[in-house]
């Protein structure tokens, strides 16, 4: 039976004014500041216990943005990000729409070449003939993490250099897009480049056990590349950039906010432990010994948002575990904020 963590709250570590309230407006985001250190210090204490029991690395960077108290554990580490890179694919496409050279209501095409690529773009959907728009294939790449739609979102976005070049300009140094999905699972994977992901592997005819214990043994190689990789800090920077600051028009950054808040992926992650009903937009990210999520938390009694990156690496232990370890910290700092 798997032995659940016994979870280390920052609550009675530390205590702190009451958060103001933020403008019923929108967000208003406060310049960066260090977090008490009696909290940085229990946040210390608690990854470096997390690490030894899912026997990997954690990464963990937050900021209430209100008051911009912000805090890290391996801030400036790089870690693969896996599915949580589609951030910002979303942010760089939606800055094309505020410009004016995307629409959102624009119908896309899905081939039968996107679907050898990276799989079905919508569940019971077999055949090809599939038009969508880019607000519905943005909500498929966010709520459901589905890879074809976030390749073609890629590429309406202009690409991963584009991607890597739009985080540049607005000031997000330590973190790259390099390769689409279809690329990236290639590498992973070792299937030749350039070939379809999922029909090379129906090809193969793997069994899932194969795929996960090639997967495991590509692992470290995979995560000395530093392509498609992010610090937690530059995370939560994007994060607060995107969902609080003018970056994007509101029109832009209210879709964004929404659709995160309806992901369906990683409930057992930064959403795991919190109160029922709190409000969490946010984005998973899973590949091989990396386990990610990232998102904003909506803190009760107008406390104010925090934004939280959690990425984890070299663990090959269970994904419940390893879950359960990005729960903890969320909690942890849900309770040190929320109670103020």
């Amino acid at each position: 039976m798997l032995k659940l963590f016994a979870h280390v709250g920052l609550i009675a570590l530390v205590a702190a004014p009451v958060v103001a309230a933020p403008s019923p407006a929108g967000i208003a985001a406060a310049p960066q500041r260090p977090a008490a250190a009696s909290v940085q210090q229990a946040v210390d204490a608690q990854v470096a216990a997390l690490e030894k029991q899912i026997q990997g690395r954690i990464g963990v960077a937050f900021r209430l943005l209100e008051t911009g108290e912000s805090g890290a554990v391996a801030g400036a580490e790089r870690f693969p990000m896996a599915s949580t890179y589609k951030v910002a694919i979303a942010g760089t496409l939606l800055s094309l729409v505020d410009k004016g050279q995307m629409r959102l209501d624009r119908m896309i095409a899905v081939t039968q070449a996107d679907v050898d690529q990276t799989g079905e773009v919508a569940n019971r959907v077999v055949h090809p003939g599939v038009m969508l728009s880019v607000a519905n294939l943005m909500e498929l790449m966010l709520t459901q993490s589905n890879n074809t739609a976030t390749d073609k979102i890629l590429a309406l976005a202009g690409g991963p250099a584009a991607v890597t070049a739009w985080l540049r300009a607005n000031g997000i140094a330590q973190m790259q897009v390099d390769r689409s999905v279809n690329d990236l699972l290639n590498d992973f994977y070792g299937v030749p480049a350039g070939s379809p992901f999922v029909k090379t592997l129906m090809t193969r005819g793997l069994s899932d056990a194969d795929i996960e214990k090639s997967a495991y043994s590509a692992n470290g190689a995979f995560e000395k590349d530093p392509r498609d990789t992010s610090a937690p800090s530059a995370m939560i920077d994007l994060l607060g950039k995107l969902l609080a600051s003018p970056l994007l028009k509101p029109e832009s950054r209210d879709f964004l906010r929404s659709v995160m808040e309806r992901c369906e992926t990683g409930g057992a992650r930064i959403k795991g432990l919190l109160p029922a009903g709190t409000t969490v937009a946010h984005k998973t990210g899973t590949i091989g010994g990396s386990i990610n999520d990232v998102g904003m938390i909506t803190l009760p009694g107008n406390r104010g948002h925090l934004v939280i990156a959690v990425y984890t690496k070299s663990s090959s232990l269970p994904e419940v575990q390893r879950e359960r370890a990005i729960a903890e910290i969320s909690r942890s700092l849900f309770d040190y904020f929320a109670t103020r």
